[in-house]
């Protein structure tokens, strides 16, 4: 007999090596599936035995089918009568590819008139059609012109094995979990006694099916249903006898299991579907699962290393996030030091988030979804890699002297304030027109650990008659110098590079890491991402004004108009503020801002987020506020709401402000651009007072034009 074994794409030569030891002959790959012949013997193993493969298909008719007709009279060739009993049921599906006939419903239907056909002629009655559960399903592949019918001894897909109830969102089908097992190593492991730990263990498919991989459990023992069942060539048995063999070496095998089997997961509904299937398939004393963050992760005490196999989330679905890969990274590095991983990724830049450098990686597919496994052989402990001093060149020891002589002249002040962000120089040389700002902090992921300085550099437009090539050489031998002055290694620090284009100098691309960083001002913990946008998420020449928020807040109702990632909010909670409303258009900015309020214990209806423009807000709203911090762009053309120009339009915007000040309160106005010209008009309806000189701190002493700000009072 000649039999088709389908399988997701990439898992076809874990399939050959698995189909040749149930001892298939003839066995050969093809593209997402394997062939092979042998007796009917071997379909049934491959059915009951087969942890890779999603059907078995066993092949009753080849032949050329280059128009519906012929395909109808290769179809009715085939004795049916040996398949299928006059008065039971079919189901027919069809897969064509680079044929003559296109239509895959309109084949079926030919495939399935064929037979019905032949028995009403033959017998006087017909088969009926089945879809859910048929007697026989019929499977017909058509490609480039060569029909393959087969018999689907399956009947439903391989992966489902009978121990599944519940389901997290986009489970891992338990035929690519067996695939991260074999690939990640686990049969070795598994010979030696190894543990196995998901880190991120869903409904438990890793976990159950690495225990019944162990316990020598064949994959199709628990299903209710075969295809064969029904067929009238099933040799019931052969199959008795091979199901006997099986349910002798499962009751062997779960006796010699040991509970070495451990998953974690976050959410509790995930955890409790885990323990549910684990129930389900018997293995309730062998496998444990418990509620937990990927952060705290740790190794399982008096077990032996083995392997951490894991299916993190790379689907829009679930939200992707480097963060998380990172903090899986860090806890392994950290906790599983000479284990091995198996870990499914969904692109290369999950894979580089997690830190890990794998000795193999291999493409496969999640149904449509395109992933690799990286496969890690030994889990190496983190090192943090060390700076590494050279020579500079005359030009980057000039920039060194200078940032030198402004960190000595900064210091007390940043001493005295607890600064930990800031700027340490500002284009001081004009040839080497850059700023770089510190940050002093700790990946999102290691909240715990020590501070560490982290910089970062954006580089001013140069002027047009200074040589490209001239402006890359200072812009290296800046950040030459200020590696060397803060002795850090190059990954430390974040550039933003100009780059001349059409419509003028831009900044190239960023980095798209995915980290973020926690860093403290005053008593706040703020998050910041240096090197995925332009702006880090904290304006750090807005300092002064967010900490006057912090003292002057308790009790107020505060409004923060325009508020980006939400730190004067969190600033003026903090300082005791009776509520926070934060209104910005952009909801990334606001989920960052949810973020951060909630990471310094400000979440709730006390602190309200608003996703709207802000005039259109304003001009809607009732409430009052008792200070308001209005910080708006210089421009604004989103696709969400009426262009923006601050010049044209800011005595509407400050009016608005206003008529939402209460008796006796205080509107701080400000912006960054350096042409801004205040309405006169405001200064006598308002009483304004230009407070920018007491709003900028000694770091940015030298660029006293890099914000304008006022105080608004109703007269």
């Amino acid at each position: 007999m000649t039999f088709f074994a389908p399988c997701a794409k990439g898992l076809e030569y874990l399939l050959v090596e698995e189909l040749q030891a149930l001892g298939a002959q003839d066995v050969r790959e093809a593209l997402a599936g394997v062939h092979f012949s042998g007796a009917l013997e071997a379909g049934y193993r491959a059915c009951l035995w087969s942890r890779l493969a999603s059907r078995v298909l066993l092949r009753v008719a080849h032949f050329e089918a280059l128009t519906e007709e012929a395909l109808y009279l290769g179809v009715q060739a085939v004795d049916w009568s040996a398949h299928l009993a006059e008065h039971g049921t079919l189901a027919v599906d069809a897969n064509l590819h680079a044929s003559h006939l296109t239509h895959a419903r309109y084949a079926a239907q030919k495939v399935k008139d064929a037979v019905v056909d032949q028995f009403r002629e033959r017998f006087g009655v017909r088969p009926s059609v089945d879809v859910d559960r048929p007697d026989v399903a019929i499977s017909l592949s058509l490609r480039r012109n060569i029909a393959d019918v087969f018999i689907d001894l399956a009947g439903e897909s391989l992966h489902r094995r009978g121990w599944r109830g519940p389901q997290v969102e986009a489970p891992l089908k338990e035929t690519l979990a067996c695939a991260v097992l074999l690939r990640g190593g686990w049969r070795e492991i598994d010979a030696r006694g190894g543990a196995l730990v998901d880190p991120m263990c869903g409904s438990g498919t890793l976990l159950i099916e690495a225990a019944r991989m162990s316990a020598d459990v064949a994959p199709g023992l628990g299903r209710p249903h075969f295809g064969f069942l029904r067929w009238r060539g099933h040799d019931e048995a052969l199959w008795n006898a091979l199901v006997a063999e099986a349910q002798a070496r499962s009751r062997a095998g779960r006796a010699a299991l040991t509970p070495r089997f451990f998953g974690y997961d976050i959410d509790p509904a995930a955890v409790a579907a885990s323990r549910e299937n684990i129930a389900r398939a018997g293995l309730a004393g062998v496998i444990s699962v418990e509620q937990g963050d990927v952060a705290d992760l740790s190794a399982p005490q008096d077990v032996t290393p083995g392997l951490v196999a894991c299916n993190p989330p790379y689907d829009e679905r679930l939200a992707a996030d480097p963060a998380l890969y990172r903090a899986l990274g860090a806890a392994l590095k950290r906790g599983f030091v000479g284990w091995q991983a198996a870990i499914l990724s969904g692109d290369a830049e999950l894979s580089r988030a997690l830190g890990l450098r794998p000795e193999k990686r291999y493409a496969l597919y999640n149904g449509a979804l395109a992933c690799e496994l990286l496969r890690i052989d030994r889990i190496e402990p983190a090192r943090a890699r060390a700076f590494e001093p050279r020579p500079l060149s005359d030009g980057a020891q000039m920039v060194a002297n200078r940032l030198r002589k402004n960190l000595r002249t900064l210091k007390k002040w940043r001493e005295r304030g607890g600064v930990a962000c800031f700027r340490a120089y500002d284009a001081d040389i004009p040839e080497y027109a850059a700023a770089i700002d510190v940050y002093t902090g700790v990946p999102e992921e290691t909240p715990d650990a020590p501070e560490d300085v982290w910089l970062h550099v954006q580089e001013y437009q140069a002027p047009a008659e200074i040589p490209e090539e001239t402006t890359r050489q200072r812009l290296t031998d800046l950040v030459h110098a200020a590696m060397d002055v803060f002795e850090l290694p190059r990954a430390r620090a974040a550039v933003k590079t100009r780059q001349r284009g059409k419509g003028g100098s831009k900044y190239g691309r960023f980095d798209a890491r995915g980290q973020f960083l926690l860093v403290r001002e005053g008593t706040a913990r703020l998050r910041v991402n240096l090197f995925d946008y332009l702006d880090t998420g904290l304006f750090l020449d807005h300092r002064p004004l967010r900490l006057r928020l912090a003292r002057e807040a308790r009790g107020l109702r505060v409004l923060n108009l325009f508020c980006y990632t939400g730190a004067a909010s969190v600033q003026a909670g903090l300082g005791g503020a009776a509520s926070t409303t934060s209104v910005d258009l952009s909801p990334t900015y606001l989920d960052w801002a949810a973020k951060n309020l909630a990471l310094n214990g400000l979440a709730g209806q006390s602190h309200r987020l608003v996703q709207a423009d802000a005039m259109a807000w304003l001009d809607a709203e009732r409430g009052q506020y008792d200070l308001i911090f209005c910080d708006p762009p210089t421009f604004s053309n989103s696709a969400r709401a009426d262009d923006f120009d601050l010049q044209r339009e800011h005595p509407r915007l400050i009016d608005a402000c206003m008529a939402r000040l209460a008796p006796g309160g205080l509107l701080l106005f400000s912006n960054n651009y350096r042409r801004f010209r205040l309405d006169p008009a405001l200064e006598a309806t308002y009483g304004a007072r230009d407070i920018r000189a007491a709003t900028l701190d000694p770091d940015f002493s030298r660029s006293p034009r890099i914000h304008a700000a006022w105080e608004f009072v109703h007269a």
